[in-house]
């Protein structure tokens, strides 16, 4: 196994934690927390797989399945130690939406070869799974928050395709990529960093 596969396993390892972090604030049984966490894990990479009409990543590998349902059961036995559940959440889909920018750029590259779509293809990977869990776990959705969120997923999706133009190697690419995003990130979390938002004006 590679360095960039254990990326791909820890992105979705990060993901499906969160996910079962969701239903223990939500009370949910063990499977409940599978469930969570086996959505979570995979979804920004199955919208992925999708768009590029591609086979399924999990359908191919059911390993990472089993990685989601591991960490759901840890997470199960272990989420009343953690005082602030819902702040872990939000760091820790910090980090997998970093880990998850660059993983999903390095296979929309692979698949079309088109930046444009490298670009896409990191966005979405990083952020669905993420979406879906506040969906499903009637949590305040991650979009919603007034920081950033997308835009660090964006900046570290481009930034590993911008890099993938300098002859690095892939692993330094997707180091450079994944510290861009998880910069971005975090700073919005800790310094409450926004873009200005709208403000209605009365219709005409």
């Amino acid at each position: 196994m590679t360095l960039f596969q254990l990326i791909d396993y820890a992105s979705v390892a990060v993901f499906a934690a969160t996910g079962a972090l969701a239903a223990s604030r939500k009370q949910l049984d063990i499977i409940g927390f599978i469930f969570l966490a086996c959505v979570t894990g995979t979804g920004g990479g199955t919208l992925r797989d999708l768009v590029l009409d591609v086979p399924v990543f999990w359908v191919v590998n059911p390993d990472y399945v089993l990685v989601c349902s591991v960490v759901a059961i840890l997470v199960y036995f272990t989420a009343h130690l953690v005082e602030s559940r819902y702040k872990l959440l939000i760091w820790l889909d910090a980090i997998g939406l970093a880990l998850y920018s660059a993983v999903g750029a390095a296979k929309g590259m692979a698949v079309t070869g088109s930046p444009t779509i490298a670009i896409i293809s990191g966005v979405l990977t990083a952020t669905f799974g993420g979406v879906l869990r506040d969906q499903l776990a009637n949590e305040p959705s991650v979009l919603l928050r007034p920081e950033v969120y997308v835009t660090a997923a964006l900046i570290g999706a481009a930034v590993f395709t911008l890099t993938g133009f300098a002859d690095f190697p892939p692993l330094v690419d997707a180091l450079i990529a994944m510290a861009a995003a998880f910069i971005i990130r975090a700073g919005a979390l800790k310094f409450g960093w926004t873009f200005p938002r709208y403000k209605p004006r009365p219709g005409r």
